[in-house]
């Protein structure tokens, strides 16, 4: 590692979501993106081509290359973990797609692994980074709903194999509504409010199987093996509350509602899984609401890796850390655990709560 330029990135996984990941990477002068990695070469290959990529092949030979600093691990939630703990052994510091493991001692464990080998772990959502939440934090941090109370989150939709054409990992252990859409609207709680102390929740499962609606295996059926509805109530240590539903079993679709209300009025923030989008502010005693631009970055799916490199280079602490991933991760697992026995339960991690990023922060700038 030459420790000044461009970090080098190889990305492991060159599936549908690497198409967002490569074009905006390719892009950011910050980093060098060297190589692609699949278990299908062929679709390595394709990708690499695609995106103007040096080099493609397996795990094994992006492993081996000293110039790569950053793996961003594209691979499906039940491989997050194996990827990982061979990117910590070669040396390299990891981008995860969310979630970051399917359990709390993995997590934990691939955090300890990074620290004690000087590397650093950070993981998706990085859309919390873009202008539109971004905007209203700052909003939320100068006072302009007085003191942050209360939350309300809402993600219903039928469910993604009417649009995915290949939807059964989203049904699987490790993902559904609640781990696959949840990371999204926890994380930008936490970046509210801070830390989750306490989750109670219910669940349900519509059917015990799906059918596929489009693409080359439309018509299949495949099973369902998670709930498919989550509504919990969340707790924060600093005693704010929030209440939160997952639901891939709705035909009336509402997704992307985030309101966070305080003592001077309620903040309607943009939706959490994208990188955009203006926020709207009530004021109590007005009856028309103030429009807030999104200011900030507008650039979509990779600037979590942008974010990290600089960490890297510059020793500071990355915006989207393997800490409040894991917290996330803990928090959600929670939710799971309070719906299967009916009780309350605590979350026994925690997180600072981070800081609201300048408006002018922009992952397309040259700084190292």
């Amino acid at each position: 590692m030459s420790g000044v330029g461009p970090v080098g990135v190889g990305v492991i996984g060159a599936g549908v979501i690497s198409n967002t990941y490569l074009e905006n990477m390719t892009r950011f002068p910050d980093l060098r993106v060297l190589f692609v990695a699949d278990l299908d070469l062929d679709r390595a290959r394709a990708q690499a081509e695609a995106y103007s990529i040096p080099s493609h092949g397996t795990v094994h030979d992006l492993l081996a290359i000293d110039e790569i600093e950053i793996v961003v691990n594209l691979t499906t939630p039940d491989a997050h973990e194996e990827i990982d703990r061979r990117v910590i052994a070669a040396g390299k510091s990891v981008w995860s797609e969310k979630p970051l493991a399917l359990d709390r001692g993995s997590a934990a464990d691939l955090i300890a692994e990074a620290e004690a080998a000087g590397l650093r772990v950070a993981c998706a959502p990085d859309t919390v980074l873009g202008a539109g939440i971004q905007t209203a934090m700052r909003a939320i941090a100068r006072g302009d709903i007085g003191e942050p109370l209360t939350a309300t989150t809402m993600f219903h939709v039928p469910g993604p194999e009417l649009w995915h054409p290949n939807p059964d990992f989203l049904y699987a252990i490790g993902a559904g509504p609640l781990l696959d859409m949840g990371p999204y609207y926890l994380t930008t709680l936490v970046h509210a409010f801070g830390a989750v102390a306490q989750v109670s929740a219910v669940a349900s499962r519509s059917h015990e199987s799906r059918v596929i609606g489009s693409g080359p295996r439309q018509g299949q059926q495949f099973q369902v093996e998670v709930p498919t509805h989550h509504a919990a109530l969340v707790s924060f240590e600093s005693g704010q509350s929030a209440q939160t539903t997952f639901s891939f079993q709705n035909a009336f679709a509402r997704a992307g509602m985030v309101e966070i209300s305080g003592t001077e009025g309620t903040l309607v923030l943009p939706d959490p899984n994208t990188f955009e989008g203006d926020s709207t502010l009530w004021r109590f005693g007005t009856a028309t609401p103030e429009v807030l631009p999104a200011a900030g970055s507008l650039y979509g799916r990779g600037s979590g890796v942008v974010d990290l490199a600089r960490a890297l280079r510059g020793g500071s602490t990355e915006t989207a850390s393997g800490t409040l991933a894991a917290h996330v991760l803990d928090t959600l697992l929670s939710i799971a655990d309070s719906a299967e026995s009916h009780q309350p339960v605590e979350v026994l991690s925690t997180v600072d709560k981070p800081q609201p990023l300048a408006d002018d922060w922009d992952p397309a700038a040259p700084t190292l």
